[in-house]
């Protein structure tokens, strides 16, 4: 032991023992090992002193503040590295300080600012340090080291926000895929605070790069393919997969390009009459869409005969498999059984069929290539309709269109608001759901029908108003007063009966439905699928194909419109203006009933078109049946100094609207 000054003195790191008064008891064994990385970095040296007092035996001292580094230096000694007795300074201190010593250590530090530390790396890689140097001396990861030094990259001004707390670690870190610093700050400054998000960052600075994920990435094979093609690749550090982003806009798109163009050259060869390529493409771009579809090829004695024997070996194997005696093989066998028996089911298109039909090349949403074969374009359709018109194959007085049943029916096109319209038309819906879960025939038939167009019919899932798999939309919501809706109280008192028979457990009620007879369960179909209709017209009206559905669905049930709904002042005249009420009574009771309402106060007007339609089964024109409505003959009639807003529904079958003197408009009262 040597004296270095007054109270500094030097001890062998085998007289060191930890001290019983010191307050940190608890030592990660990682830290430790980092810590000895550490000082072997830097020449077995010590940056700081050990505190000491002296122990209970002669020549022993207890460390009162460095426990780490004893135990950092111990590890060494441990391994070889340094001597058992390796000198080590020390700071000679009184028992009596012991503790406090021990505890100011421990709670009066502070660590660095993050971003001191992020410099202080930059600095020893400025100086020539290699990552795997400082990855070494620090005992971390060179990855941590380069998104360190990474993290210093960033602007200035950036690295003071930081600092400042006015910005978190991950938007920093979202700025490290940029090593501009003008455009990382003027990203910073372009977006709103709310929406400063690490994700809003990086595609605000990415621009055009394209993500891994994207669709045309998957499509030519992933990031691999397009970096062997040449593409230049941004990495992004702080992305765990580390898998980049595709810099090369034109290569990515001109490879997508070139595997889609190659499965259009293969369709070509197919015999369509065309192939249109759609990236990106929703089910509602097919709604125009008419289709032709494939038929089953007769097999030939041979082919019947080679499907028997398959069959039979297939059924053999299967019992193989049963029995627990099977293995790889017989499981790879059926496969290939199975795969040859579909191969000789095969489904072929008419010549016909493919002169005028084509096929459309989609990307799903994993970016796997999607056909669609045998659709016809609206505009072919309509001409082969024309084309058999012309020779004599229709009437000349009727358009020929092959899905007329289920178009809207053509006819007077009454102006409401969109307000009004969404309450008569679900007050409609309801009615429908009344009738619809009455009518079991026409309910299980309906069902039926939906279901087939999911599945044998594929995209024509539009032409049913009956939203399968069970979706019931409420729509309370869209009534003004649905607490006053007869239809709406029937569905209520039809659900009260039910309820009392249906289990109230989930799990008892499959069994309980086996023990229904199939009358019962006939009728409960009825009841629940009269919940999945919607032919409410809303405010955006998606659903023009679904309401005409309705329309022929109206028909079945026979539904009179007349039994769940009266024009009164409360449930529609108040709804209107003074001068759509006037119009109203001229199409109910003629102009000479009319001709006074404009001198009277909006509320006598709507009392006096009550009393005037009362008893006469008079229906709007949005909840009218589709043939009555179709013999209605209207007028214009708008107020030119009304300042309410009039929604004018376009005619769903797609025709122009018709004259102005064909037309009735009732003027809504704005709501």
């Amino acid at each position: 032991m040597t004296n270095t000054n007054s109270d500094i003195i030097t001890i062998a790191l085998d007289k060191l023992d930890r001290d019983p008064k010191n307050v940190r008891k608890t030592y990660r064994k990682e830290g430790i090992e980092e810590l000895a990385s550490n000082i072997r970095a830097d020449g077995f040296r010590l940056l700081q002193n050990i505190v000491v007092r002296k122990g209970d035996k002669r020549g022993r001292f207890f460390v009162i503040a460095g426990e780490r580094r004893r135990l950092a230096l111990a590890l060494l000694a441990e391994e070889g590295e340094i001597a058992k007795d390796f000198a080590v300074d020390a700071r000679l201190r009184d028992e009596a300080d012991a503790t406090g010593i021990s505890l100011a250590e421990n709670i009066m530090r502070e660590d660095m600012h993050p971003v001191d530390q992020y410099e202080a790396f930059k600095v020893l890689a400025d100086d020539g340090l290699s990552i795997v140097d400082i990855a070494a001396r620090f005992a971390t990861t060179e990855t941590i080291v380069r998104r360190r030094l990474a993290l210093a990259r960033v602007a200035p001004a950036l690295l003071q926000l930081y600092r400042n707390e006015e910005m978190n670690l991950e938007q920093l870190s979202a700025f490290t895929i940029s090593d501009d610093h003008e455009e990382q700050v003027r990203v910073w400054e372009s977006l709103p605070s709310w929406n400063r998000n690490s994700y809003t960052i990086k595609a605000a600075l990415r621009r055009d790069a394209i993500a891994p994920s994207d669709k045309r990435i998957r499509l030519i094979g992933g990031m691999d393919a397009y970096e062997q093609a040449g593409g230049e690749v941004k990495r992004d550090l702080f992305d765990e997969r580390s898998q980049g982003y595709a810099v090369d806009v034109a290569l990515v798109e001109r490879l997508a390009a070139e595997k889609l163009e190659g499965l259009a050259a293969d369709l070509t060869a197919e015999g369509w009459a065309w192939v249109d390529i759609r990236p990106e493409i929703d089910w509602r771009d097919l709604n125009g869409f008419g289709r032709v579809y494939p038929e089953q090829v007769e097999r030939t004695e041979a082919e019947q005969a080679e499907v028997a024997r398959l069959q039979e070996e297939h059924d053999e194997l299967e019992g193989v498999v049963e029995s627990g005696d099977g293995d790889e093989g017989t499981e790879a066998r059926i496969a290939e059984i199975v795969a040859r028996i579909g191969e000789l089911d095969r489904e072929v298109y008419a010549s016909d069929d493919l002169a005028w039909s084509g096929a459309i090349i989609s990307l799903d949403y994993s970016g796997n290539p999607v056909v669609y074969r045998g659709y016809v374009r609206p505009v072919d359709r309509d001409s082969d309709a024309e084309a058999d018109q012309a020779e004599g194959n229709g009437d000349a007085a009727t358009s020929v269109n092959t899905d007329a049943t289920l178009q809207a029916p053509a006819g007077p096109n009454v102006l409401h608001s969109a307000t009004l319209v969404e309450d008569l038309t679900a007050q409609r819906t309801a009615a429908l759901r009344l009738e619809f879960a009455k009518n079991h025939h026409v309910a299980l038939a309906s069902v039926v029908h939906a279901l087939l167009l999911q599945t044998i019919l594929t995209h024509s899932r539009d032409h049913s108003c009956l939203d399968i798999v069970l979706t019931s939309k409420p729509i309370a919501g869209s009534m003004k007063a649905p607490e006053n809706n007869i239809a709406v109280a029937g569905l209520s008192e039809l659900a009260e009966r039910f309820d009392d028979h249906v289990p109230g457990n989930p799990a008892d009620i499959f069994d309980w439905c086996l023990e229904r007879d199939q009358h019962e369960l006939v009728e409960l179909l009825a009841f629940a699928a009269a919940h999945s209709i919607d032919a409410v017209k809303d405010k955006y009206d998606y659903r023009k194909t679904q309401r005409a559905h309705a329309e022929v669905l109206a028909d079945a049930l026979d539904l009179d419109m007349t039994n769940y709904f009266e024009a009164t002042a409360e449930t529609y005249f108040n709804h209107l203006t003074r001068d759509g009420i006037e119009a109203a009574l001229v199409d109910i009771k003629g102009p000479d009933f009319a001709s006074g309402v404009g001198r009277m106060k909006k509320a006598e007007a709507a009392a006096y078109a009550e009393a005037q339609t009362k008893g006469s089964a008079w229906l709007p024109s949005p909840i009218r049946p589709a043939k009555a409505a179709a013999n209605v003959v209207d007028r214009l009639s708008v107020d030119d100094d009304s300042d309410d807003e009039v929604h004018g529904v376009a005619d769903d079958t797609g025709e122009a609207d018709q004259p102005e003197d064909e037309l009735m408009q009732f003027p809504e009262a704005a709501e």
